[in-house]
């Protein structure tokens, strides 16, 4: 393990003005975004809008790397460049999702464990061999009538550790993303209070598995009312809860935090890091990982026309530079309007 060349890219990973785009939808969940735009799921039709998304002009201003799947790291641009390639002469960094998915965790109901450890080192080589630069591992926490469990908890912690001392071993710069969901009706408070028992456990286990935190990136949830709360919290009030969780746990080592958006709104994830980022100064960066949020906008100016692939490259980098502007404090929502 190189560990300044560890460190050089997470830094470059959350470098200012710039975040990752998670490109990593498992065949299944890209199917159902296909299905939103009555378009096939087939490999040829991923690949097109894939690449729509990476060789949209203006985008590589705004995103530091990519997050691609199994399938996508192995695909080419039309004109036969694999897209690591491709996205490494933009100045982006390839990386690659490496769990196998949460399943049930055995004897606990309604919780999951993330599997993919077994065969996890032999896979980062290859991966590393086809340009990634770093990884993603999700572990899934969900809140409900008497879960999660601390059992559910520390499992998923130590998994995580795991998989990020395996990256590193291997080159590779680990996105530790402990997801507390935000499904439910729970309110802020019992987000926070479940997000500060991960968050503690996930940088516990880190430490005792001699994980170099000056060479990953934390993905974490925003504390955030649950979906179905009757009151939820304003805008304001998760930016403050958020950074008051984050300094509890997440040491000054840490390069830079790049938040999942996990259900919110394309804009009302932007508008929450835009407000985080002016009660600054903050010990690490902190940007933006986001999937949906970068995209939705993008795939339905798209469409799956042919006509349509530089209305939806026009979509995806305005996005990308909207949250560009809210990894500095920039964003504003007036925004939105002038820059459809």
């Amino acid at each position: 393990m190189n560990a300044s060349e560890l460190n050089r890219i997470a830094r470059g990973m959350v470098a200012s003005g710039k975040g990752l785009l998670a490109a990593d939808e498992s065949s299944g969940t890209i199917k159902k975004r296909f299905d939103a735009i009555k378009l096939d799921s087939t490999e040829e039709h991923r690949r097109t809008y894939r690449e729509m998304l990476f060789t949209a002009p203006g985008a590589a201003e705004s995103v530091s790397g990519v997050i691609l799947y199994d399938e996508t790291i192995r695909q080419k641009t039309r004109d036969g460049t694999p897209f690591p390639q491709y996205l490494t002469k933009l100045g982006i960094i390839p990386g690659i999702k490496v769990d196998l998915g949460a399943k049930p965790l055995a004897g606990f109901p309604g919780e999951t464990i993330t599997e993919g450890l077994d065969g996890l080192r032999e896979r980062l080589i290859e991966y590393h061999g086809l340009g990634a630069r770093f990884a993603k591992w999700r572990a899934v926490i969900d809140i409900a009538d008497g879960i999660p469990t601390w059992f559910a908890i520390k499992a998923n912690a130590h998994a995580l550790a795991r998989y990020a001392a395996l990256c590193q071993e291997n080159g590779i710069v680990p996105i530790v993303e402990p997801e507390v969901l935000m499904d439910g009706g729970h309110s802020i408070e019992r987000c926070e209070e479940v997000t500060d028992l991960v968050l503690a456990a996930t940088f516990r286990e880190l430490f005792e598995h001699r994980v170099y935190l000056e060479g990953m990136v934390l993905k974490p949830n925003m504390i955030i009312s649950g979906k179905k709360a009757a009151n939820r919290a304003a805008p304001q009030t998760v930016a403050e809860a958020t950074l008051r969780v984050l300094k509890r746990h997440v040491p000054p080592a840490v390069p830079g935090i790049a938040f999942l958006s996990g259900g919110q709104s394309s804009t009302e994830a932007t508008l929450h890091l835009s407000l985080m980022n002016k009660l600054g100064p903050l010990p690490w960066a902190l940007t933006f990982s986001y999937g949906r949020a970068l995209q939705d906008t993008a795939i339905r100016a798209w469409g799956g026309l042919p006509a349509n692939f530089a209305a939806g490259q026009k979509e995806f980098a305005r996005r990308a530079k909207l949250n560009g502007l809210a990894s500095t404090g920039r964003y504003a929502a007036d925004m939105e309007a002038q820059a459809a």
